[in-house]
Parts: C-alpha cells; structure tokens; sequence
C-alpha cells in the first residue's frame, strides 16, 4: 500500500510539471514536445469539442488498491461498487453540455465537449482525475513559441467531496483553472485567498450547520450529539457547530464523535455505546453513506437523527433493514429542480452512444443486466453473468438512472455547466457593429480571464432560479427540509416537509409544516432532549461543576425571588410562582398626589382670576402704575408653575422627566426675570425724580424691559437644552428602597445640570431680592418695592427649605417635596405681589385713584406715572 501511494505522488508530480509546462513557462526552458512518463487509466466517458469542459464524478463508491512492490510494475486501482445515483450525476451534465450546443444563442458557432472521470469515493484517484484533465492524456505535447492555445479543459464540474477538491485545488488553483462544485460543501472552501478559482452551486456547511440549529432551536432541543466524518468535511463542521451553537444560545452538545474511515468495528462500537449512555435523543451526523451503514448495523434505536445533505437522500440507507432504526430522520436536501428533457435523454443512454468512449456507460448496462462485455470496460471487476448483446430494453428493467421526479443534484450540477458556459459566452462572444454576437478565437483564452468571468455570472434557469455567486463563490443559500417516512407497506420515502434561506431582511429564516412531519416514537411526537429540566418555581439554575452549560441543579430560591431575571416580580410566600411587585410613584389615584393636583389647579385657577381682575381693570391707576405689562407676564409665568407641577404627577416617562424640569425651570425664571426688572424699573424711576437723574430711564424703556427678560429667560432655556442634550433626565425602576416594590422615579441625569438650574433661579431671585430691600422705604401711597422684597423672602425662603428636604426623601416623597416647593413659592409670590392690589381693586375702589396712590408724597418728590409704562 505505501509503495503505490509513493508511485501515485512521484507520476503526480510529473504531471504537474507537465501541466506548468503547457500554461506558464516559456518554450526556451523545454524542448520543442514534452512526452508523458505515463498515464492513469482512468473510468470515464468523453465527447470532444471546441472547448472541453471536466467532470468528477463518484460513478463508484469502492476501489481496490492492488499489492505493489519494487520489483513489480505500478498498477491501478480498480472500482468497485456501481453507483447509479452517480451514473445519473454524470448523465445530467452531459445532457447540458447537449443543450447548450443545440441552444443557438448561448455559444454560438462553439461545441462544448466534456471529459466525465468516476472518482471511485477515492481520494488519490479524483486527485489523478483532475490532473489528467488539467494537463490532457495526449501521449506527446507540441508547445507553441507563445504557449497559446486551448487548455485540455477549461473548467471541471466537481468534485462532489470537500477533501478531493481541497487536494485538486491546491495544485489547480494556482493556475486559475475553475472547479464548480456541486456537492462540497465545506466551509473552508469559501477562502478566497486559498482557492481563488472555487465556485459551488450548493450552499456552504457554515449555513448548513445554522440551519440544524435552527430546527433545534424550533422544537427546543437544547441537548444533542454530533457524529461527524474524519475529513475535512466532518472536521469543519465540528469547530462550526460549536462556535455558532454557543453564539446563538440554542443548546449544548452533549458529544462529539469522530467516523472513522474504513471498517473499524471496536471503534464504531464505542461510539454507539456512547451515544446509548447519553441522554441526548437527537444526533446529527455530518457524514458519508458507509458511516452510517456502520453506525445503524450496531442496532441504535430511540433515537431522533437529523441528517446532513450527505446522507439525506441516499436510497442504500432507505431500506427495510434500516427504516426501523432511521425513519422519521430530519434530513437537510439540496434544494429540488427541475431539468425538462433530461428523461428523454436518459431514456436514449446506450452502451454504442459514444463509441469506444464510453466505459461508464458500458459499465451502467452491465449493472443493469447483470451481464458483461468481451473485453470488460476498463477498470471495472464486478462484470458477471451472460453476455451483453446491446439489445437489451431499459423498459424491462426497474432502474433508479431513470427516476427524475427527485433531481437535486442533479440540479446543481445542471446550473454549474450553466455557469461554465455563460461565463465563457461573456468572455468570448461580444456583438458586432450590426449588434449580432459572435465568438472570438479561443486561441486566446486564458484560464484567469475565465475564472473573473465566472465571478460575475448572472443568469436564470428554466426553472426560475437565480444563478449568481458571491464574493467567496458561494450560491445563493437554501435547503430543502425532508423527512423520512416509513409507509404501512414498509415502503419508504423521502417528503419535504420545510425550507431554510437566507433573506436580507430577516437573515436565517426556517419554515417547518409539522403537520407532515413522521415521529419514530409511540407517542408519534418530536422527542424530549434537554440536559436537565427547566428549574420548577421556586428554584433557580445552578451549573454542574465541568459540565455544558445545559446541565445544572435545581435549588430553592432565596427569599422574594423566583429566578435571577424577575426584576418586576416577587415570588410567592410559598415561592411557588411570581406575583408582581406592588409599584410606588406620585400617583394622582392617592391622596397625597390628588391634594397636590388639586392646589395645582387652584393656583392655576387663581392666576386666571387675577389676570381676568387686571384686564377689565387695566385703566386703573393701580394696574397702570410700574408696567402693567410685566404684571400680566408675570401672571402668565406663575399660571405656568402652577402648572408644570402636574408634570411631577403619575408614572415617570421619558418625556415627562425630560419635560419637567426643564418647564419648572424656565417658567420660574421668567417669573423671578419679571420681578427683578419691576423692581430695577421702581429704582430708576425713584433716581430719575432727583435733580438729573432723567437721563437713566432711557436705559429702562419697554424695548429694554423685553430684552432683559427674554435674555435672562434664553440662557435658562440654553442650560435645560444642554442637560437634556448631554445627560438627558430618565425613568428609572428603583428596586433598593425595597425589595417587593419597584419605586419608579426620574434620575436627574446630570447633577451639574440640575444644579445649574436651579443656581441660576437662584441667583436672579437674590438679585431682586436685593434691589427690592434697597428700595424698600420708597415714599410711595402704595409702595411695589416693600412686595416685593417680601414675596422674594418667601420664594427664597422656600427653596433654602427645599433642597435638604429633597435629598432626604425617598421615592415619591422627593417629587412630592419639589413639588410643593413649586406650589408653596408660586402661592407665595400670587398672594404677595397681586393680593393688596386685587384687595384694593374689589374692596377699596376709593383708594384706586392717581391722588390716593400720590397723596402721601414729600413735596419734594415729584413721582410721575408718566415715566412708567402705562
């Protein structure tokens, strides 16, 4: 065995260098002709053409490798084990290649060719295959001076498994040949910068592996094992699945199990005898038909498999024999088509179709009748029985070549030589000046050219499909669902009972008809597979020490909680399920809230009132005297503190606990901006009746008043913006005060911000604090200036008594203090500044005129009205 590994690697070097030879290097390093130490006699079916495309195929699914020494001369393998399904493979891609070249207006005046090969299932035999393609079988090569002209192929169909085409890859990628797979699907292929010229017409393992979980997800299955291959196929999947699984939170694997290649009974024992003492009743296996052939034979049952697209359509594991063990498995199937007039065509298969070119088909009709042919194709044992004559009927016979109602495949294959050729008609056939295409020589093909080409293919099938490829040169991801049901005749059968795709809206997306879906269990339902129950309640999870994440303990919770996420509830005194928690907030439903509510509305009711007093007597000497108009503002701001305490009432919201402060702090400010410019107005009219003092009041004019109040009012604004901005005020469940009561407050967000606020009230209420004690012994009848100092000792009075006792409140308590400080400084300044004159208005009209206002005056002050607005 290792003496013909060496010869197959020594003739395999040999042909690469002959393939170098013929594509890349000048003439002057070689002769005028290179000549082939050997060749491979290989299985395989060929047409020519003017372009030949390649085909790997497992037409086989054994071979037998002959003893080798080093006296004796190298010989090769020879395959056992005719594979129908393969035989159909390879059929369908020369049934394209035959409708492309009748198709006027896809490869005009160019005839495809092809070179089929049988790749045994035999990794040295595939990879001698694609060489052999890559490099020709012709015994000797003139090289041109230009080494120009057309390769042997320029693109291979193939191979169906991961590992040969990983090993083709690595020799033909770096010439840029292009292989389209139509069954490898192994996540590593998808690396662009290892294998630039790989395209495949089936999705990736790395989907296929999110669609498992996905069904595992869907039917809660949170505990399963995974049986993979010993290959690159297996070995891919493996590292996947348990990267994704973790990162989409679906469940753990409760084992991993390597397949062995070959026949090792003892191993495949102990990895029955694992899957039997684990818990876990779902395995997936990302396999090849032998290994299943070896699990199942050890007799599993109980078991619910989910199958990769390796296995879930082979007819050898659909048996009497095997049903009792694998019907009901979940299978993911290569996406179903249809392909019109491929029946036609295998109906016409004949062993004298392509003359002496045409071994598989020879060897399908041995098969078939159970006869053979004088001589025996090449590299083909098993022919027994009578003589083939060639007359013999296909209607006679029950074959599986002939059933086209399941082509999936097959229709990856169908769309891959679609592929070939509509990148090749890009590349070569471009329209004339009369806009008919013609085609180019193809004396100047080049592998890379056609490679890009490939990349940018975009065509549709007759079936509808859209057929382009990705950056990595995938397809477009989709897969059937299938499940296997056994039928009361014993009969089984494959239906699709689902589909999972990828969409650019909602990514992943599985859709299940579980009504049709076959459960191999008494209960005829899907299974139980967890780890460890879910926690009764009453219980929380605890991790079992070196143990998935799947397995834990159930312990009783400590006191008031049922799990580690029911923030918004309490448990029971039983703790036996969750009550919700008891909520506390300023609410208008209690009294506390209510009463606030209700002095709200008075105090806005009462601005009203006074403002409603002011405007039917607005001709009187007292509303007329220090600006009538900063009066009925000043009433309009306190209407609006009155009001925005209703803000501080009911169940905290964002907008609500951005919206209150900042409508408390602009409305007070306006207010204090009111009555500080009342009083700068009382001073300046004072120091204008002393000798020369008239020019000041130019400074105080209506214009001068608005502008100060509103500049004053626009930089409470700029702050409040700032805040909300920079470190917006938010809701906020509090469970600290209490743990069975979820207190729901507005956090200030920025404590500066609050601060600011309230400093900058502050500030303009000590200012007109200040001017009014200053101005209060003014010689006046009825004096602005002593209310003024006294409703700002109230106000400031309020708010010094305000900040311990908001710091110090829990809860609702602190919005229940703030906003009876609102309340209490609003009544404070509408009682002092508005209740002598609404009393004198009502009650005291006598004292409502300019000489009773005036009448009390030192002689030698001449206080006019005329300098006030009026």
């Amino acid at each position: 065995m290792g003496a013909f590994f060496v010869n197959c690697l020594l003739i395999n070097i040999y042909q690469i260098m002959i393939y170098s030879s013929l594509f890349f290097s000048e003439s002057s390093f070689f002769s005028s002709s290179c000549k082939l130490l050997r060749t491979f006699n290989l299985n395989g079916l060929h047409k020519p053409g003017d372009v030949v495309l390649g085909g790997l195929f497992e037409v086989h699914y054994n071979s037998v490798f002959p003893e080798h020494t080093f006296t004796s001369a190298p010989q090769q393998p020879s395959c056992q084990g005719f594979d129908t399904l393969g035989f159909r493979h390879a059929m369908t891609m020369a049934f394209a290649i035959e409708e492309i070249n009748n198709n006027p207006d896809l490869l005009p005046n160019i005839t495809l060719g092809y070179s089929l090969y049988d790749n045994c299932a035999t990794l040295g035999i595939g990879f001698s295959a694609a060489l052999s393609m890559s490099s020709g079988q012709e015994e000797q090569f003139l090289l041109q001076d230009n080494c120009s002209g057309v390769p042997p192929v320029v693109g291979i169909v193939g191979d169906p498994f991961s590992t040969f085409s990983i090993a083709a890859l690595d020799v033909l990628g770096l010439y840029k040949l292009p292989m389209v797979s139509y069954f490898a699907t192994c996540s590593c292929l998808s690396d662009r910068q290892r294998f630039p010229s790989f395209f495949r017409t089936i999705p990736s393992d790395g989907f296929q592996v999110r669609a498992m979980i996905r069904i595992l997800q869907h039917f809660g299955w949170s505990w399963a094992g995974l049986l993979v291959s010993d290959d690159d196929y297996g070995l891919h999947v493996s590292r996947s699945f348990q990267t994704d699984l973790t990162r989409a939170g679906g469940g753990c694997l409760a084992y991993i199990e390597i397949l062995p290649w070959g026949n090792d009974p003892s191993e495949y024992q102990r990895i029955v005898n694992v899957m039997r003492k684990s818990t876990a009743r779902v395995v997936m296996a990302f396999a090849h038909q032998m290994h299943m052939i070896q699990v199942v034979k050890q007799n599993v049952t109980g078991l619910q498999w989910i199958a990769s697209e390796a296995w879930t359509l082979v007819d050898g594991l659909q048996t009497s024999a095997f049903m009792p063990f694998l019907a009901g498995t979940l299978g993911i199937a290569i996406r179903r088509g249809e392909i019109p007039g491929l029946s036609d065509f295998l109906w016409r298969v004949h062993p004298e179709q392509q003359g002496n070119e045409n071994n598989m088909v020879k060897q399908f009709w041995e098969h078939t009748f159970n006869c053979k042919f004088s001589p025996p194709p090449v590299g083909w044992v098993e022919a027994g029985g009578a003589q083939c004559s060639g007359e013999e009927n296909l209607e006679n016979v029950k074959t599986d070549l002939l059933d086209v109602s399941e082509l999936r495949p097959e229709y990856n294959i169908y769309k891959a030589v679609y592929a070939l050729a509509h990148a090749l008609h890009d590349m070569l056939c471009v329209p004339d000046a009369f806009g008919e295409k013609s085609c180019s020589s193809l004396q100047t093909l080049e592998l890379w050219q056609f490679a890009f080409y490939l990349e940018n293919v975009n065509f549709t099938t007759s079936f509808g499909d859209q057929v382009s490829f990705d950056e990595n040169g995938d397809a477009l991801p989709i897969y059937d669902v299938v499940n296997w049901l056994q039928l009361p005749d014993g009969k089984s059968k494959v239906q699709r009972v689902g589909e999972v795709k990828r969409s650019a809206s909602k990514g992943d997306e599985l859709t299940l008809d579980e009504g049709k879906i076959f459960w191999n269990f008494e209960s005829k339902q899907p299974p139980r597979s967890v780890c460890s129950e879910s926690c009764p309640p009453g219980t929380h999870m605890v991790r079992r020490k070196g143990e998935p994440l799947c397995c834990f303990y159930c312990i009783a919770c400590s006191e008031g909680k049922v799990s580690n996420e029911t923030e918004d509830f309490w448990s029971s005194p039983r703790r036996d399920h969750c009550v919700p928690k008891r909520t506390e907030f300023l609410s208008y439903q209690e009294p506390l809230g209510a009463c606030l509510t209700t002095a709200s509305l008075l105090g806005a009711f009462s601005c009203a009132i006074v403002l409603g007093i002011f405007t039917y007597h607005r001709q009187t000497p007292i509303v007329r005297s220090n600006n009538s108009e900063l009066s009925f503002l000043l009433l309009l701001s306190l209407k609006l503190c009155f009001l925005c305490s209703l803000l501080f009432v009911g169940r905290p919201r964002l907008w609500t606990c951005q919206l209150r402060h900042a409508a408390f702090g602009i409305s007070f400010v306006l207010c204090v901006s009111c009555i500080l410019v009342k009083t700068m107005v009382v001073l300046a009219v004072f120091k204008a009746s002393k000798p020369g003092g008239e020019a000041r009041l130019k400074w105080f004019g209506i214009v001068q008043q608005r502008g100060t109040v509103f500049a004053l009012t626009c930089i409470q604004a700029a702050i409040c913006t700032a805040w909300i901005v920079t470190a917006s005020p938010l809701p906020f469940k509090n469970t600290q005060y209490h743990k069975d009561i979820i207190v729901y407050e507005c956090l200030v967000g920025s404590v500066i911000g609050f601060s600011a606020l309230l400093g900058y009230i502050a500030l303009l209420a000590v200012s007109s604090f200040v001017l009014a004690f200053l101005a209060r012994n003014l010689p006046d009848n009825f004096n602005e200036a002593r209310l003024i100092t006294f409703s700002i000792l109230i106000f400031c009075a309020v708010w010094v008594a305000f900040v311990p006792a908001y710091i110090n409140s829990p809860g609702k308590y602190a919005d229940a203090v703030e906003v009876f400080a609102i309340l209490a400084s609003s009544f404070g300044l509408l009682i002092a500044l508005f209740g002598p004159k609404c009393f004198i208005i009502l009650l005291r009209p006598e004292q409502n005129t300019r000489q009773a206002i005036m009448g009390r005056k030192p002689k030698n002050l001449h206080f006019e009205t005329s300098h006030l607005k009026q």
